[in-house]
């Protein structure tokens, strides 16, 4: 799963819009944003064999603290609660806690059984990923959903909220069909280097979300009023 992640996040928009899409799109992407990390550092292993899905030729051997069902619900209760505690927002930071736990269940739809419950547990996965036209077709979908409600609940403040969102959904779109057509990674080194470049799209994100308003200026004050022992 891929764009469906920033889907998510750009869905989260109506549920929280105190949150900024960058602190969304960070909740979201969170397992594969520290995936690249612990790869690098050698605490996680992947290795390249082209055709071992339809869509994607990695098979991911070790990665229990980034993507494993309790670990991510771990980092689920941390953000979620760091968020909590910087910014007193009850509400967001339940919301950007779902976030961080959504990645495992969405993952799950597509991954072979690879991704494990717990580290050293049992591994599952629906194997989606065994059908390129139906992982694309939900991936796309999802984003084009998810791009309708987060449209719905802002407005462009000027040229750089209207076309930096357009430019960005064109870039995860690019990136998503590359994946699933392209070639395979020269390397697992050069796989760990790419994905450090998501955390610009989280950046990119960020930009964009200052450059819209939303489209009912009170929202965010009287959801958190109307929730005020949470």
């Amino acid at each position: 799963m891929f764009v469906g992640h920033f889907a998510a996040a750009l869905a989260a928009k109506s549920i929280a819009p105190r949150a900024s899409l960058g602190t969304l799109t960070f909740a979201a992407q969170w397992s594969d944003l520290l995936w690249p990390i612990l790869l690098l550092a050698g605490l996680e292993r992947v290795r390249i064999e082209p055709g071992a899905t339809a869509t994607n030729p990695l098979v991911f051997e070790h990665y229990p603290w980034s993507h494993s069902l309790v670990a991510v619900l771990g980092w689920a209760l941390l953000i979620g609660g760091l968020h909590f505690a910087a910014r007193r927002d009850a509400r967001t930071s339940i919301v950007i806690g779902a976030l961080v736990a959504s990645h495992w269940l969405l993952d799950l739809i597509v991954h072979i059984p690879d991704l494990p419950i717990a580290p050293g547990g049992p591994v599952v996965g629906a194997g989606l990923w065994n059908h390129r036209a139906a992982a694309l077709l939900l991936e796309l979908g999802l984003l084009a959903a998810g791009t309708t409600l987060y449209v719905r609940a802002t407005s462009p403040r000027d040229g750089a909220g209207s076309w930096g969102l357009v430019g960005w959904i064109a870039l995860l779109v690019t990136i998503q069909v590359g994946n699933t057509f392209g070639a395979p990674p020269p390397s697992v080194t050069a796989i760990a280097w790419v994905g450090q470049a998501q955390w610009l799209l989280v950046a990119w994100a960020l930009w964009i979300d200052r450059h819209r308003a939303l489209k009912r200026p009170g929202l965010a004050r009287m959801r958190r009023d109307r929730i005020p022992n949470l």
